[in-house]
């Protein structure tokens, strides 16, 4: 993709890779470049570093956590924004999707470690208070609370689900995230660790993160109508930004200088006792390296992370040159979504040409047993198994796709009512497997269990419910279905009449011979264009 003229916005443009990724896409003279960060000062101060470096580019500085959601919410409310059901309205509350529509960038470029955003909560932690209080059997809503605040996976997926709908809402084209191993690219022994267990659960936790959220891009690149999507991983440390001497800080406040003296080991030990030794009003200053969001290093510190056999590093510089070469169209080889695709083991010929004769094989079974076999409600989701049951129903009622073009929906629905009534092992088939069906007259034949709702006990019935329940796994044999599967078999027949006549290349997929020249009903073929084109569910890769 060519970056002259675009505009681009950059999350964590304030640190080390952020801001390297800024001045390499300079070379290119973007348009715009959107510097985004968690708090205002710094975005604004990587905003002016730019403009006082460059000419002829906008840049303009952003906020904000894009994990969150805007406003005033409660506890209880914020929690419901990351595990409850993501709805169009609690979509518009989320600082990611109000920014990428503010700014509607072309390209997206996530250098924010997200891992380290998502999990830095300590679910062992919480999760251990919680099996404490379970054991007295007093367990409390705090503990509770805690727990569901420190759910790593939903998080993530909330966060994915944002970002695919907001770049899609937003006519973002390309997206490139700067990812993480969680470990500099180190194995399980990696000896850094804030724990006292080797390897750190929380640690852990983080490259797990790290996995699931590449698996998630892997299939956002994946779907038809979203943005190009890439990744890098670095496997080693990042480094550096200033070599300096001055005031060490320890989450951004100074460390004092203490003073020391022996004190005698008693029967007891404390972390904390300020009875230890005395605070100085002197504040502890060296030399020191800032290697950006992993903090700043001593000489010595720096020295044995980098040195061979352990993390050694990269520098942002060299992220920034292969990210922005993706971007153009190169190939780096560092693309970890691009590595996935090609590790993966796809559809292959073999089974194209055995699946042939497994559904030959079954439809003689078929025939040899005088039945249907349509189904049964393995697969998922249950709207699957609604649509194969409603095609089956217009294949014996009607037999072929031009047949059902012609009729009336009223006269489809009249039929198909009839069958129902008449043929009372067709209607036990469906309820057995837990599908309603739903008459012209507003009432039903169900079984005794229902897929669709799931779990409902004595739930009120109201309109919207009903025509979402339908929807989803009740098979429908009202007037206005009949209608929608006529206009799906004339959308198929004019799929066909613009088919240029006599081509018998390769170039039609789903070409006469495909339906059989319309003088079949297939369900499983029909319901698989159901949902690759009318509900937007195809393969591309």
């Amino acid at each position: 993709m060519e970056i002259k003229g675009k505009k681009i916005l950059v999350l964590g443009g304030y640190g080390l890779v952020g801001m390297a990724v800024c001045r390499e896409l300079m070379q290119r003279k973007p348009e715009k470049i959107i510097v985004h960060s968690l708090h205002q000062r710094e975005s604004e101060e990587a905003r002016d570093k730019l403009k006082a470096e460059y000419e002829g580019t906008v840049f303009t500085a952003a906020s904000g956590n894009i994990f969150g959601q805007m406003g005033e919410q409660s506890f209880l409310e914020k929690l419901k924004g990351q595990l409850g059901s993501l709805t169009d309205d609690m979509l518009k509350t989320f600082s990611l999707y109000k920014l990428l529509q503010d700014e509607k960038p072309d390209i997206l470029i996530d250098c924010i470690n997200t891992s380290t955003a998502i999990a830095y909560r300590n679910i062992y932690k919480t999760a251990d208070t919680v099996l404490g209080q379970l054991s007295g059997e007093t367990l409390s809503d705090d503990a509770v609370e805690s727990l569901l605040d420190s759910i790593y996976i939903p998080r993530l997926i909330r966060h994915i689900q944002i970002l695919y709908r907001g770049m899609k809402d937003c006519g973002t084209k390309f997206y490139v995230k700067v990812g993480t191993t969680g470990t500099g690219g180190m194995g399980l022994n990696i000896p850094y660790t804030h724990s006292e267990e080797k390897p750190s659960r929380v640690l852990l936790s983080k490259s797990a993160l790290g996995g699931a959220h590449s698996l998630l891009l892997f299939l956002m690149a994946r779907t038809p109508d979203a943005p190009i999507t890439k990744e890098l991983k670095p496997a080693a440390a990042i480094g550096w930004k200033k070599i300096a001497y001055g005031e060490i800080k320890k989450k951004g406040q100074p460390i004092q200088i203490e003073t020391s003296r022996p004190v005698k080991v008693g029967s007891t030990f404390s972390t904390h006792d300020p009875n230890a030794a005395e605070r100085t009003r002197e504040v502890l200053k060296n030399v020191f390296i800032d290697t950006g969001e992993n903090g700043i290093f001593s000489l010595e510190e720096f020295s044995a992370l980098t040195t061979g056999e352990q993390m050694e590093f990269v520098t942002p510089e060299e992220i920034a040159k292969y990210l922005v070469f993706e971007i153009e169209g190169g190939n780096t080889g560092m693309d970890v979504v691009n590595a996935l695709d090609n590790a993966t083991i796809g559809p292959s010929y073999r089974a194209g040409l055995m699946r042939h004769w497994a559904l030959e094989q079954m439809v003689e079974l078929e025939q040899k047993h005088d039945t249907f076999s349509v189904a049964y409600e393995m697969l998922g989701p249950p709207r699957l198994s609604k649509l194969l049951f409603e095609a089956h129903l217009l294949r014996i009622a009607f037999g072929d796709m031009v047949t059902v073009r012609k009729q009336k929906a009223e006269h489809i629905s009249e039929v198909l009512t009839r069958l129902i009534m008449e043929k009372e092992e067709l209607a036990n088939q469906m309820i057995s497997v837990g599908f309603p069906i739903l008459l012209p007259n507003g009432k039903m034949i169900r079984g005794t269990k229902v897929i669709i709702p799931s779990e409902a006990d004595n739930v009120e019935v109201t309109e919207e419910k009903k025509e979402q329940w339908v929807y989803d796994g009740w098979v429908d044999l009202r007037v206005e279905n009949c209608q929608a599967w006529i206009d799906r078999f004339v959308k198929i027949h004019n799929d066909l009449k613009n088919h240029i006549q006599g081509d018998t290349s390769s170039r039609y997929l789903r070409n006469e011979r495909f339906w059989h020249h319309e003088d079949q009903i297939l369900p499983g073929k029909v319901v698989g264009w159901i949902f690759a084109k009318e509900e937007k569910g195809a393969r591309m890769k």
